[in-house]
């Protein structure tokens, strides 16, 4: 009990610090958002090359203006079903820091919504679902007037070995 006050109490002081705008987007009819700064611009799907021996959440790589960007399928690196393109299909590419340092990604998302300001007491902690699921990865949850988009730390979204091998692709 103590300890699920202790992240109660953390997360409090971390609400106002998690509030801003948000890039939101929509993978398998679920809502998710992006910190806006984290986003550097929003891509229609492109040709991707594919690279060997890389997970299968990585789609491989695209040329965006002469710099090399891997791509991520979102819905494949969450554990959803695979999805054909549509004409809303979307690529967002971010930026995320690791200890390999700043990696661009483009991660595909079924479609982006909107950018939403979320304020602080909008935000609640991530649930907690045991030992066994990971939820590192969401800063938490923000509730809307319609429904609760999931926050992601984009930092966190893939592990710091996958950010090595986005980073050697």
């Amino acid at each position: 009990m103590e300890s699920s006050l202790a992240r109660e109490e953390i997360f409090e002081i971390e609400q106002n610090e998690l509030a801003g705008k948000y890039l939101t987007f929509s993978l398998n009819g679920e809502e998710y958002g992006i910190g806006i700064l984290q986003v550097r611009e929003i891509i229609g799907v492109m040709p991707v090359t594919s690279v060997p021996r890389t997970p299968s959440f990585v789609k491989g790589v695209i040329n965006l203006r002469g710099k090399v960007i891997p791509i991520v399928d979102l819905r494949l690196k969450f554990g959803l079903p695979e999805a054909d393109c549509t004409d809303r299909t979307s690529v967002v590419v971010v930026d995320a820091y690791s200890r390999v340092g700043r990696v661009q990604i483009g991660i595909v998302v079924d479609h982006v919504s909107e950018v939403v300001n979320v304020t602080g007491d909008q935000i609640e902690a991530p649930p907690e679902f045991g030992a066994s699921v990971d939820t590192g990865y969401i800063l938490g949850m923000a509730k809307t007037e319609r429904d609760v988009k999931i926050l992601l730390d984009m930092d966190r979204v893939l592990s710091v070995e996958q950010m090595v091998v986005l980073d050697q692709a």
